[in-house]
Parts: C-alpha cells; structure tokens; sequence
C-alpha cells in the first residue's frame, strides 16, 4: 500500500489542524503524508500552537495557515483520509475532493478560543495537543487492512471514541 494521504481541516487552520499535521508528520514515517488546511484560514499558524510543538521538541517551522481549495478540484493531489478537528468545519459543505477519501470528524475544543490568560491558553493548547497526539498515534499503529477505503473511516471513528472515554 501506498503512503496515506491525510488531510486536517479546521476552520482557520491555525491551532489544531496545524498541530494534528505536525505530529502525523513526525509519528507517520512513510506510511503517511500529512497536511492541514481551512475553511477560512487565519493566514498565519498560532504562536502557542508553534510554541507547544517546540515544547515537544516537533520542528515548528514550515507550517502555513492556507485554504482547503489547495487540496481540492480535480487537478488537486489525491486525498486518501480526511479528518475535521473543529465543529463548524465538519458542518460546512466541503470541496470535492479528489480520489473521493474517507472522512471522519474529531472534535476538538478551540485552544485558541481561550483568552482569560496566556497560561491558560498554554494549557488549552497543551491538552488539545494531548489529544492529538493520543488519536494520531493510534491511527499510525493501524494495520494496513483497516487503512483500506472500505474500513479506515470506522477505525477512525473507533479511535476518536476511545481517546475521548480514556
């Protein structure tokens, strides 16, 4: 089989979607490609979200906030899994995506989203980044037969379920 193309969307493409691209990236090998993209990108990644990825040690440098139509019409590169980490962007109608992918939705509060301190803020990122690590790791341990059309989306569902119960 070869390398799984896995898109993150969220709607700014700024926090989670960046963070999510950044550890497949790093968890994936060459079993995976990872991007990330929006609805209604923000231009720019968040600097805690830069920030937390440095703090683990993950390259922080070469991410960009950019718009989901790069990855979608029928010039586009194929797209094998795509996963929505925000609400509204799982709610909006998305672009026709080539090589028709499973899609799945992990909902993840917006870290972005809290703004009482930049300690707070830290720890929404850290926790969202917890979580994405926990899900991606899961889906990076998958067998190739549940990486296969016809079964990735209720594996990837399965993760989602499990990561948010433990």
């Amino acid at each position: 089989m070869s390398a799984q193309h896995v898109l993150f969307l969220c709607t700014g493409n700024s926090a989670r979607s960046i963070l999510a691209e950044a550890l497949l990236a790093h968890h994936g090998g060459e079993r995976f490609i990872s991007s990330s993209a929006g609805s209604q990108p923000k231009g720019v990644p968040h600097p805690v979200a830069l920030e937390t990825l440095e703090r683990h040690g993950l390259p922080s440098t070469g991410y960009r906030s950019k718009s989901w139509n790069e990855f979608g019409g029928a010039d586009a590169t194929p797209v094998n899994i795509v996963i929505t980490v925000c609400d509204s962007a799982a709610a909006e109608t998305c672009p026709i995506w080539p090589g028709h992918p499973a899609s799945v939705h992990w909902g993840i509060p917006d870290p972005a989203a809290v703004t009482t301190s930049i300690d707070a803020q830290r720890e929404a990122f850290e926790a969202t980044y917890q979580t994405l690590d926990a899900r991606i790791r899961k889906l990076v341990a998958l067998p190739e037969r549940q990486l296969e059309p016809d079964q990735v989306r209720g594996a990837l569902a399965a993760i989602a379920d499990a990561v948010a119960a433990s």
